[in-house]
């Protein structure tokens, strides 16, 4: 588990904000979507959808 982490957060590190903040938005809106309907697929992509676009959009000027 820890070394999945560890290699998960290396992965990001050549990342730009946005990209970062995309990601972070997609797998928070994920876990939102999850839970607000139940576990369901389509909730779940449905939240990772509007949460990647929520945090791509975040820091834009």
């Amino acid at each position: 588990m820890t070394a999945a982490m560890v290699m998960s957060l290396a992965a990001c590190s050549g990342m730009s904000t946005r990209d970062r903040n995309t990601a972070i938005g997609a797998g928070v809106g994920a876990v939102g979507g999850s839970v607000l309907s139940g576990g369901s697929a389509l909730g779940t992509v449905g939240g990772a959808a509007v949460g990647g676009v929520i945090g791509n959009q975040v820091d834009k000027r």
